[in-house]
């Protein structure tokens, strides 16, 4: 037994030794040229993945610790790893069905691409994506009225939730991919991870970057060096100008459509995106959420974008395929309308 737990110490040592040299070879690439463009820009064009460990928000018990250690790391990603592989183990054909009424236990590890990695920038292991306010946390404003702009949308034209198509949320309706815990959507902006199709595509010339989150295949169209839309005018994911600062993309959203929401946000909503490429095989991309009716500050988080391997392409996520799920809804209410009527 002894010299078990003496060979795993070992053992541990060994990949903890491992992830400080890549640390450093990290940084020592980074250091070096990046792929660029004819015109001199770094070429941030490939398939990328944002899947990792690290939550948006940090575990409150860390108060205003960002970093944590390299060994704390890798115990981390260890984990994660261990539930990956034991959730590829097969099923018991004779165990009895849920009864938490969870629908999402239906998906095996096949379908799920949370990413086993914790977020590394500069050189430190992070607790949590958002940097600034110090702890960690969405600087909420107390008292703020809830950002429900479904249901805002619904008072302004007199319907119900089931009076037609237009009425759904925009995930029923697979405009866009809606997490309703986070009011987020994974096409952005901010693109944040979800539970699976973590896979972004980044095309670039010289007046546009198009980025095409696997999730729905939203397409975003950044127009480079240009001026944004009137107020008035609308768009699912925003109305995207960017710029070129140094070797860093810079992208300004506003001009939400009104029935978006984005961690309470309101229409007055104005994201600022940062894609920072450190190497061939890494993009830091943070972003900074100002929106002075739902927070109290503008706040900030950072994570990474890792290079899908060389050959991997993303599929058309083709989400109305087979699906009769709204128009099942849609059929119930009128059949539900009928029968008030007839009684």
């Amino acid at each position: 037994m002894l010299t078990i737990n003496k060979n795993k110490s070992i053992r541990r040592h060994q990949q903890l030794l491992v992830l400080l040299m890549l640390a450093g070879l990290s940084a020592a690439v980074s250091a070096q040229d990046i792929p660029r463009t004819a015109s001199g820009q770094p070429d941030l064009q490939g398939i990328w993945s944002n899947g990792t460990q690290t939550p948006l928000q940090r575990p409150a018990r860390l108060g205003e610790q960002r970093v944590m250690s390299a060994e704390e790391a890798l115990t981390l990603q260890q984990s994660a790893q261990q539930r990956e592989q034991q959730s590829f183990a097969p099923s018991d054909p004779n165990r009895p069905p849920p009864t938490d009424g969870n629908t999402a236990a239906a998906y095996n590890t096949f379908w799920l691409d949370r990413g086993t990695q914790v977020v590394q920038i500069d050189g430190e292991y992070r607790t949590s994506m958002i940097i600034d306010p110090p702890d960690g946390q969405i600087p909420f404003r107390e008292g703020a009225p809830e950002q429900n702009l479904m249901e805002h949308w619904r008072d302004l034209h007199g319907d119900d939730a089931f009076l037609g198509p237009e009425m759904a949320t925009i995930g029923e309706r697979c405009l866009l991919f809606y997490d309703f815990r986070t009011s987020n959507s994974s096409a952005g902006p901010p693109m944040m991870p979800i539970i699976y199709n973590n896979n972004y595509q980044i095309v670039q010339t010289e007046n546009y970057v198009m980025i095409m989150a696997e999730m729905m295949h939203d397409a975003r169209i950044i127009r480079l060096h240009g001026a944004h839309l009137p107020p008035d005018v609308h768009k699912w994911m925003g109305d995207s100008v960017g710029r070129w600062e140094g070797d860093t993309l810079v992208v300004t959203t506003r001009n939400m459509h009104p029935q978006q929401s984005h961690y309470g946000s309101g229409p007055g909503l104005e994201v600022t995106e940062r894609l920072r490429m450190v190497s061939a095989e890494e993009i830091v991309y943070s972003f900074t959420m100002n929106d002075p009716v739902a927070y109290t500050q503008p706040w900030t988080a950072e994570m990474v974008l890792h290079a899908r391997p060389a050959g991997e392409r993303i599929y058309e996520y083709a989400c109305h395929e087979g699906n009769y799920a709204l128009p099942g809804i849609l059929a119930g209410k009128r059949r539900q309308e009928q029968d008030e009527v007839a009684f």
